[in-house]
This record gives structure tokens, C-alpha cells and sequence, in this order.
């Protein structure tokens, strides 16, 4: 009977040590803020979250698809850039604190705000 208590312990500390935390995904939908056109600009800002990792696609309608990378801090804040083509960048930062996640894309116009759970 202590064999099997003994297995059967080590069965579940083992089934605990490979369990992951489910990926959590974020959306951002809207338009940019900013000169000229900005305002008719829509941006579709897809996240998803791993652990620490942030892994996003975001898309401009009528424009291709890009992405950036990121790992978030203990606070959930995030801070990196991401390429948009013709060498240039927009500024990525952002919080996935629970209370208030949010996001920011900045370099030609301003996108971002509030990011709902999918």
C-alpha cells in the first residue's frame, strides 16, 4: 500500500511539473490618432501572451501584416519597437496588468488604447 501511495504522488508532482499556464490572448481594434490621415487609419492589434512573453500581430487595413516581440515585467509592463517597412519603426509599449491592460503603437500615427480578452 506505501508503493502505491508512493506512485502515486509522484504521478501527480510530475503531471503539476508539466502543466502550463494557458496562453492569454488580447485584442485592440480602432483608429489612429494623430496629422493628416491618422484618423482614418484602422489598426488591428492581435496579443498573445505566454508566461512572460508577449508575441502580437498588428495590421493597418489595406496594409501587410507585421508583429514585434516582447517580455513583459513583473509590473506586466512592455516597452520594444516594431519594424513597418521602409526602415521604419513604431515605438511598442504597454501594460497586461490585469486591472487595466492597454497598448501603444507610436511612430507615424498613435494607435492603441484599452485591450479586451478574447
Amino acid at each position: 500500500m506505501t508503493k502505491v501511495i508512493a506512485v502515486g504522488t509522484m504521478m501527480v508532482l510530475l503531471a503539476a511539473g508539466t502543466a502550463q499556464a494557458e496562453d492569454q490572448h488580447y485584442l485592440w481594434t480602432g483608429m489612429g490618432v494623430g496629422s493628416g490621415k491618422c484618423s482614418t487609419y484602422k489598426m488591428t492589434i492581435d496579443v498573445t501572451v505566454t508566461g512572460n512573453d508577449i508575441k502580437a500581430i498588428f495590421q493597418q487595413q489595406g496594409r501587410p501584416e507585421r508583429h514585434f516581440e516582447a517580455v513583459k515585467d513583473a509590473t506586466g509592463a512592455f516597452k520594444t519597437k516594431a519594424e513597418v517597412g521602409g526602415g521604419g519603426s513604431m515605438d511598442v509599449t504597454g501594460s497586461l496588468a490585469e486591472a487595466n491592460p492597454a497598448i501603444l503603437l507610436d511612430g507615424y500615427c498613435k494607435f492603441g488604447g484599452k485591450l479586451s480578452k478574447k
